[in-house]
């Protein structure tokens, strides 16, 4: 069976008796329909959080169509639930890039998915959309004061840097000129679109802790200078209570179901690989309030969404998570072992050996920030006895306790078995997280720790252009954020086509984008794009619907 259809076979309960599992009534939470709601924010109980246990999944660098990282995540969530822990998952949102690109949806897969998965991978609540208007509501007005001869401000749209953006893989929307048509249509500049969870209006919302804070941060969104070289904020265009509107119901969590009937609460899509890859603030915290354990996960490898969780998330909202689980499967250790993608079904542990030195990268980084951690091997049908056992053997070797999840296959139950090692390291975990780096250093200190110790890099080059925004951000009185590397998911180092643990090699820094309303900076690396592309045959030409409403095509 696909995915869609085991969806489809399940029984979903209607939400309220969701709501109850976490001894919410149903009149406090806001339905969206049967099986979705939004959960108001005072169910927060910031008292409660510091007893419970968080525990981050992340994964090792994966191949193009991913290593089930939310699937395991869902999985693990279930598995904690049969043995007797009351958890959560909390999750991204899906982006509809990846869902009609290449990777499909992100709900999990086989019985270990959220519910509804039609629904959460389409337009769901609406959060989406509210945080691009939010941000095309900015450009607007942008243009519009460029415009105004009684209004303006002076912005010299030279130095604009807020772009536009849409929730799809549109290449041909990179680089773009706006305001032609004559006077009446604006002034003619260069622009662009980012797909929408490169939004610096989505990390906002994923950052924020409340309704005042969400507006201070929109408010502090840097957009360029005036002519005589003043620099220009949201809040100088009073865009920023107007944005804050638009975001009245996206701030607020997504409640829905895992595929057994447990609590899934999922909020905020920011990708790992372009932006810092964690769900909100707002949910773990939700989650954290309302579960002894809540089960979480950052995009992409450890060396994007994980690092970025650490450093980034935990520091800013004070979190201490209790255990990290990190991801491996036997297709992707291959692949990094010279496998081509058509051949990684077949036994190689010739191949899988080779490969495994980026497991064991991997492993490295995880003990630098001093939470526990555990690795789980998440199974396909194509993997062999002697294949998962040379793995276990490996992690024996690296001295981190191993589990396999046959989670896919077997849901909660397949789970079991890493839901006792999870719940046994968390708790007795006393850990403290340390952080690789302190936010007082220098933007240059801050990129070479995490390009060195984290990604194995020798050196850091800067170009030009990245040079002159670290002068940029130094006079603006910026340097003391934390920064969020873009970096290529496929590869450890910046250029994708180095498997496995590449070594000696130089991350070149070719700008540094200012993201002064989430709170950090963005150094992109090598050829790395804000608004990805289609690929050749895009999973939009497998999705479709029938006369009586039917979608079918999603994975």
């Amino acid at each position: 069976m696909t995915d869609i259809e085991i969806a489809n076979s399940v029984k979903m309960r209607p939400i309220t008796e969701i709501a109850e599992k976490l001894g919410i009534s149903s009149d406090t939470i806001e339905q969206y329909g049967k099986y979705k709601a939004k959960l108001p924010l005072h169910l927060i109980n910031e008292s409660q959080i510091r007893n419970k246990h968080l525990i981050l999944v992340s994964a090792i660098s994966p191949t193009p169509a991913g290593e089930g990282k939310t699937t395991v995540s869902i999985g693990l969530s279930e598995g904690l639930n049969r043995i007797g822990k009351q958890t959560t998952v909390v999750l991204r949102e899906p982006s509809l890039g990846p869902v009609f690109g290449i990777k499909g949806g992100a709900t999990g897969g086989g019985y270990s998915q959220v519910l509804p998965m039609e629904d959460i991978n389409l337009h769901f609540t609406g959060d989406f959309n509210a945080v691009e208007k939010a941000h095309n509501l900015l450009s607007a007005l942008i243009d519009n004061n460029i415009q105004s001869k009684t209004s303006t401000i002076g912005l010299d749209p030279r130095t604009v840097t807020w772009k536009r953006v849409m929730d799809m893989n549109d290449r041909s929307l990179r680089h773009i000129i706006v305001g032609l048509g004559g006077t009446t249509s604006g002034i003619p500049r260069e622009t662009g679109f980012d797909i929408t969870a490169a939004s610096e209006v989505m990390a906002i919302l994923c950052l924020s802790e409340d309704f005042e804070d969400l507006k201070q941060r929109l408010g502090n969104i840097f957009i360029g200078y005036t002519y005589d070289k003043k620099p220009v904020y949201a809040r100088d265009l009073k865009a920023h209570g107007a944005m804050a509107a638009l975001l009245k119901e996206a701030i607020k969590p997504n409640l829905v179901q895992t595929i057994e009937g447990n609590p899934a609460i999922i909020h905020g899509g920011p990708f790992a690989n372009i932006a810092q890859g964690t769900n909100s603030v707002i949910a773990t915290k939700m989650g954290l309030s309302l579960s002894d354990f809540v089960v979480t996960e950052a995009g992409f490898g450890f060396d994007l969404g994980a690092e970025k969780f650490f450093d980034i998330k935990c520091v800013k909202a004070h979190l201490n998570p209790s255990a990290v689980v990190l991801v491996a499967t036997v297709r992707a250790l291959k692949y990094h072992g010279g496998v081509k993608l058509d051949a990684l079904k077949e036994e190689n542990t010739e191949a899988l050996a080779k490969g495994m030195e980026n497991l064991e990268k991997h492993v490295e980084n995880m003990k630098k920030f001093n939470i526990c951690p555990i690795v789980a091997i998440n199974r396909f049908v194509s993997d062999t006895d002697a294949e998962l056992q040379l793995i276990k053997n490996k992690c024996k070797e690296l001295d981190v306790p191993v589990e396999i999840a046959d989670v896919w296959a077997e849901g909660g139950k397949g789970a079991e078995k890493l839901a006792i090692l999870t719940a046994k390291v968390a708790e007795q975990c006393l850990c403290q997280l340390h952080p690789l780096y302190d936010w007082n250093w220098s933007v240059e200190k801050k990129i070479e720790t995490i390009a060195k110790e984290i990604y194995g890099a020798a050196a850091i080059d800067y170009t030009s252009q990245a040079k002159n925004d670290l002068k940029k951000i130094q006079a603006l009185g910026l340097d003391k954020l934390p920064v969020c590397i873009a970096k290529t998911q496929k590869s450890l180092s910046d250029n994708p086509k180095l498997l496995g643990r590449p070594k000696d090699f130089i991350v070149t820094v070719r700008q540094i984008e200012i993201a002064a309303g989430a709170g950090f900076v963005i150094p992109i690396t090598g050829d790395i794009m804000r608004m990805p592309g289609l690929p050749d045959q895009p999973a939009a030409e497998r999705i479709d619907i029938d006369k009586e409403g039917h979608i079918s095509g999603l994975f």
